[in-house]
């Protein structure tokens, strides 16, 4: 049995899963905020849970915000900020008394739609994250690709390619840059921008509702968000040249993203023809919790 832990910044949640993909049990908890020790208590007790209605053990896996360094062992770049400089892998797998396999949250979600969702049987699958922040992991031949440093697929941290003036230096970042692609690309940053725009405060859902409506501010925000997205996407097809784009997050639940994205895609990609698929995530939000599962397939 494979047991995937999706720790998020307000809740855990945990699946327990047969070879074949099917689901043994299922379960989530409220994460306990900038709390280290409550954390990881709260996972040991998730993985014995899962255990129980189950009737088995398994391995475990654990998709979470951030990287393992492996400098220093220590976690870093995690959004959930009591993880970072501790000794996170360590410390679960002494907790659990077995060895753990950890990975950023984005590359779960390439792993499981690599294994059996969008993108399964396909060699290279990137996949982005559009919510709460904005990031990215990338799957070959259905496993994580994690990079020397652990940071491949960290694509929200980048600039936003080809600024235009208007678009210099770009919204502030808690990383302490301008013009993150995240800055531009959450569903907080539709919101900003279309404040920006028009000086009304709103929500992201609210402008998709607007724009739904027919109304002309939210489909210009909404028109320069696709600008922004394609420019920020054909930066990484030119890197990379996925055989799939997949798309979870919120902002995956809004069909015209995929509608009209393509074409905003193409006139950036250094080729003679854009015919990439993009699609959304088939396994939705249990992306990442089936990802960190799979990050034992095969083993």
């Amino acid at each position: 049995m494979r047991i995937g832990i999706d720790l998020g910044g307000t809740k855990i949640a945990g699946i327990a899963l047969d070879p074949d993909g099917t689901t043994r049990a299922e379960h989530r908890v409220a994460t306990p905020r900038d709390d280290y020790a409550a954390t990881l208590a709260a996972i040991v007790d998730l993985v014995r849970e899962l255990e129980a209605r189950a009737g088995v053990a398994g391995t475990v896996g654990i998709g979470m915000p951030g990287a393992i360094s492996p400098r220093s062992g220590l976690v870093k770049n995690a959004n959930s900020v009591w993880l970072n400089g501790r000794p996170f892998a360590q410390d679960l797998a002494r907790a659990l008394a077995r060895p753990v396999r950890l990975e950023n949250d984005a590359n779960c979600l390439a792993v499981s739609e690599a294994v059996d969702g969008a993108g399964a049987g396909l060699p290279i699958v990137w996949a982005i994250i559009l919510g709460t922040g904005v990031g990215s992991g990338i799957a070959l031949q259905g496993r994580a690709l994690s990079g020397r440093d652990r940071i491949a697929g960290e694509w929200g941290h980048n600039p936003l390619p080809s600024p235009r003036d208007d678009e210099r230096p770009g919204p502030a970042c808690y990383c302490g840059r301008h013009g993150c692609l995240e800055t531009w690309l959450s569903g907080p940053a539709l919101a900003a921008d279309h404040a920006r725009r028009t000086g009304a405060m709103t929500t992201g859902e609210a402008v998709i509702a607007a724009l739904r409506a027919g109304k002309a501010d939210a489909r210009a925000t909404f028109e320069g968000y696709l600008d922004r997205l394609g420019r920020g996407i054909a930066h990484v097809v030119n890197l990379i040249d996925p055989d799939v784009i997949v798309i979870g997050g919120g902002l995956s639940r809004v069909p015209e993203i995929f509608s009209d994205l393509p074409g905003r895609v193409a006139p950036h990609v250094f080729s003679d023809a854009f015919d990439t698929p993009m699609r959304p995530s088939r396994h939705g939000d249990a992306s990442g919790v089936r990802g960190a599962a799979w990050l034992w397939n095969g083993a």
